[in-house]
């Protein structure tokens, strides 16, 4: 049966608002409601059609008042935001993330109305390391747990649904695991970050990247929210890409960096608002995340259109190339050789120095 009231939360952000507007589009659905703590911009409003916009704080108690006055029946949860600066800092991103969800199934608990609730959640729960499988499935965990920052956000928030669920047995859960977002118009992490003409990565890491069309992400929004799904799934395109690849793809320069010393670029990069990308998304630049996207193909029923490669195709033509192909390869090959010399003598004048061997027979003791 169709949601007759959808309440979406996060519709001032490009793919909030797509999704209400999509719902707004769809006769069958009697109201749909969007709420956030600022307005749409006038684009995205024009774009909301018949959406009823509330300026709420889903912090506040009084979401509860809307989602009863309105018998709202589903609730589609995307405030949640990925990085500090888009929330005014660590402290309240944390608040709008895990306090603002906890407040929000506070008042679906207390609401008999709603029937359904459907998480946009990531596949950053699963964490980013050395120990990780090729793929996770959904029935797989994080073999290091986050430890802060969105990813470790989005485990709580998980944690609270599942709550949430046990409680109220009787409403519909899906949380959707998407993988990193991309496309001409959507503004994320990854986006800002291949943006930039000099890319910085990880010296002697090759990130296997994953990535998801924002019309797919759209797509399988609008039939989560409509359809009968339950359960998890993980979400994202055919395919995966090496970051290497993506960067020569786009005519961006490949800059290698020691892993110490990301995390002095990272610093820097956020304080002049360059790219806000946190010490997990760094390791994410290390080691990547593929995941395994059979559930969403055979039990939730749908094949996204873009593949991995497609996705970051239809992406680069909204990027002029700041070199040629084959430049970049050429500057690229000209910076690792550049590298491998520094190493090279590194590892040369460590050899200098490493003390001699203990003569044999003798016992090697070293003072504590």
């Amino acid at each position: 049966m169709p949601p007759a009231v959808v309440l979406v939360t996060g519709v001032s952000r490009w793919l909030g608002g797509a999704l209400a507007a999509e719902l707004a589009a769809d006769p069958t659905i009697e109201r749909v409601i969007g709420v956030d703590t600022v307005p749409p911009s006038p684009a995205v409003l024009r774009r909301l059609g018949r959406t009823e916009f509330v300026r709420a704080d889903i912090r506040n108690p009084l979401i509860g008042k809307v989602i009863a006055a309105a018998s709202v029946d589903t609730v589609v949860h995307m405030n949640i935001s990925s990085t500090p600066a888009g929330s005014g800092g660590r402290t309240p991103m944390k608040e709008l993330n895990v306090i603002g969800t906890m407040q929000l199934l506070a008042a679906c608990q207390a609401a008999p109305s709603v029937q359904r609730f459907v998480l946009k959640s990531t596949s950053a729960v699963y964490g980013a390391s050395s120990r990780d499988p090729a793929v996770f499935t959904e029935k797989m965990h994080a073999r290091q747990v986050p430890s802060g920052g969105f990813a470790k956000d989005s485990v709580d928030i998980e944690g609270y649904v599942r709550s949430f669920g046990r409680r109220r047995p009787d409403v519909d859960i899906a949380v959707l695991r998407f993988t990193n977002f991309i496309g001409p118009r959507i503004d994320s992490l990854l986006t800002g970050f291949l943006r930039m003409p000099v890319v910085p990565t990880a010296l002697g890491y090759d990130a296997r990247v994953q990535l998801l069309h924002e019309d797919d992400a759209l797509s399988v929004l609008t039939r989560a929210t409509t359809g009968d799904f339950v359960g998890t799934v993980n979400v994202g395109g055919e395919g995966t890409l090496l970051l290497s690849q993506a960067i020569r793809r786009l005519g961006r320069v490949e800059v290698p960096i020691p892993t110490p010393a990301l995390g002095s670029v990272g610093r820097i990069s956020r304080r002049f608002g360059f790219v806000d990308y946190s010490p997990e998304q760094m390791r994410f630049l290390n080691f990547g995340r593929v995941v395994d996207t059979t559930v969403l193909r055979t039990d939730f029923g749908f094949t996204p259109r873009y593949s991995t490669t497609e996705a970051l195709a239809d992406y680069a033509t909204t990027v002029p190339p700041v070199v040629s192909p084959g430049l970049v390869e050429s500057t690229s090959s000209r910076l690792r050789a550049a590298l491998g010399r520094v190493g090279d003598t590194a590892a040369a004048v460590g050899e200098r120095l490493r003390p001699a061997p203990p003569a044999p027979g003798l016992r090697a003791v070293q003072d504590a």
